[in-house]
């Protein structure tokens, strides 16, 4: 078992630790799963609050120090608490301002806590011990991205920078803890000077104050900002407009301190990061660049579209013509789909692969399909093809398979876009399973939605949404109904997502370009 004291918060005394010469460390939490901290704590908690049950009950950690930074911590502190494994737990009530009468205070609660260090480490507070723990960060040089928001620890960090060829500043709210240096002295001399610095850094969300004084967060040679919130966080999701102050590129991410969300659920996050990092032209991969360069003897180039439903091919010659296309089913393995479809467009071009000077994947499956070719994203592919075919502005609506996108363009640039990659509601799929229901083809269910008297769908969740569909079925709801309820809740999401991110005119792509009365109700309703 350890005896490291871990802490999860900048607000921690770790310069209190210091003088107490004990060892600590901050959790860095990554759940493989959520079943433990389920089984002893509310399943609503966030994912941050989950994770560290889960780290320390996985890891064996019986010395903890918590703040009470938000409610979700409180539930920490008393399920381990309760459960009666932990040698040291303490929790460290932090002011929400800075004041003079909370700065007393918080000097009171140290002092509560430096006694409790004392009796656990049977050692003395030692001034200079902790005086030497003050450090001070070097400030980052030369353009970089900075990462806000809500911890997301070592594994989102690396994530970020390895998406991006700039440096990337951990900003987050255990990423930017700097203190004022605090001079050497007697416990009772130097607790109060240590509270006023320990309140004195940057406030994170939780504290009562304004957003400027997070100002300093983000300095001159910041390029570009992505700002983190975790699953359920009640301080950082309402934060979400805080970034738009700095008047940057902003990408807003969230995850839930799991595994999976760099796993099988990181081909969205990959997406951002790839799309945001092209927007600024900081694609780390400088193979990228070359493979995109097009050998100057050759007269054709490719594209692949591995997308989760199907793969797409084109080839196009030097003036940008197509003279071969394909579209298969993606099917079990995202490089058979691409080889197949990259095959059948070749034929159809009447040329050999050896004719191609380069190749473009795209789409979900783009980082697993070779390194013969340069992996760009499908909102940079989807804007750059926009601009190409209509002009410099407007917005793109891509509904797919597994999630639905809307691109801005401004002056033949992508500027901004928003995904909706939570759940197959607003997709292509929620019609298949809504179809499937109802037993028709998806053509069949625009015929039918056409005579049909919208009934309203009002779950956002694809499986709740079907058990409405088979309420409404077995009430004996006419289909036509149904059909334009289903059509008129997917619409009506994408709608939503289109109008807050951008304008017209709108260019919509994906499979649902085939269902006409898709596109009307989406023109209606976007007045465009």
């Amino acid at each position: 078992m350890s005896k490291t004291i871990y802490y999860a918060c900048k607000y921690a005394p770790l310069e209190l630790f210091a003088g107490y010469g004990a060892t600590f460390s901050a959790l860095d939490p990554l759940a493989e799963s959520f079943s433990c901290a389920e089984r002893c704590a509310h399943a609503n908690l966030c994912g941050y609050a989950k994770a560290v049950l889960e780290q320390v009950e996985q890891s064996g950690i019986r010395a903890l120090v918590l703040t009470n930074c938000c409610d979700a911590m409180l539930r920490v502190y008393d399920v381990l608490a309760a459960s009666g494994k932990m040698e040291f737990l303490q929790l460290l009530p932090v002011p929400h301002q800075s004041t003079p009468a909370t700065r007393a205070r918080f000097a009171r609660d140290l002092r509560r806590l430096a006694d409790a260090l004392q009796r656990y480490t049977g050692q003395e507070f030692d001034a200079q011990r902790a005086h030497a723990f003050f450090v001070h960060k070097p400030h980052a040089e030369g353009p970089h991205l900075t990462l806000l928001g809500a911890h997301g620890g070592s594994v989102l960090y690396d994530t970020v920078q390895k998406a991006f060829a700039l440096p990337v500043v951990d900003a987050t709210c255990t990423g930017n803890r700097e203190l004022a240096d605090v001079a050497p002295a007697a416990l009772e001399d130097f607790l109060p000077g240590y509270a006023a610095a320990l309140l004195g850094q940057i406030p994170c969300m939780r504290m009562d104050a304004p957003v400027s004084e997070r100002a300093a967060l983000v300095d001159g040679q910041t390029v570009g900002i992505v700002y983190h919130t975790v699953q359920f966080c009640d301080y950082y999701a309402p934060g979400l407009t805080a970034p738009e102050q700095f008047h940057l590129p902003v990408l807003k991410i969230e995850t839930d301190c799991s595994r999976q969300t760099f796993t099988s659920g990181g081909g969205q996050l990959s997406t951002r990061l790839g799309a945001f990092a092209e927007s600024l032209n900081a694609v780390p991969d400088t193979e990228n660049k070359e493979a995109l360069a097009m050998n100057t003897n050759a007269q054709y180039a490719a594209g692949i579209d591995s997308g989760s439903a199907s793969t797409d091919a084109v080839i196009l010659d030097r003036s940008g013509k197509i003279c071969g296309w394909a579209i298969v089913p993606t099917g079990a393995g995202a490089a058979t789909g691409a080889r197949q479809a990259l095959e059948q467009a070749l034929t159809m071009a009447g040329i050999a692969e050896s004719d191609l000077g380069s190749k473009v994947y795209t789409g979900y499956g783009r980082e697993f399909l070779g390194d013969d070719g340069a992996a760009v994203t499908e909102i940079t592919c989807h804007g750059t093809g926009a601009v190409l075919l209509f002009g410099d502005h407007g917005t793109v609506i891509d509904v797919g398979g597994q999630d639905t996108k809307v691109i801005q363009l401004k002056s033949g640039r992508v500027a901004k876009f928003a995904m909706n990659d939570k759940c197959a509601a607003g997709t292509g799929r929620f019609l298949e399973i809504m179809a499937d229901r109802l037993g028709i083809s998806q053509q069949q269910m625009a015929d039918l939605a056409r005579s049909g008297e919208p009934t309203k769908i009002s779950s956002m969740c694809t499986v709740f949404a079907e058990s409405e569909v088979i309420s409404l079925i077995g009430r004996g709801e006419p289909r036509e109904n149904i059909a334009r309820g289903v059509i008129d809740s997917v619409v009506s999401r994408v709608a939503t997502m289109a109008g807050q991110a951008a304008g017209a005119p709108y260019y919509l792509t994906g499979g649902l370009c085939e269902n006409a009365f898709v596109v009307e109700r989406l023109g209606e309703l976007l007045g465009s």
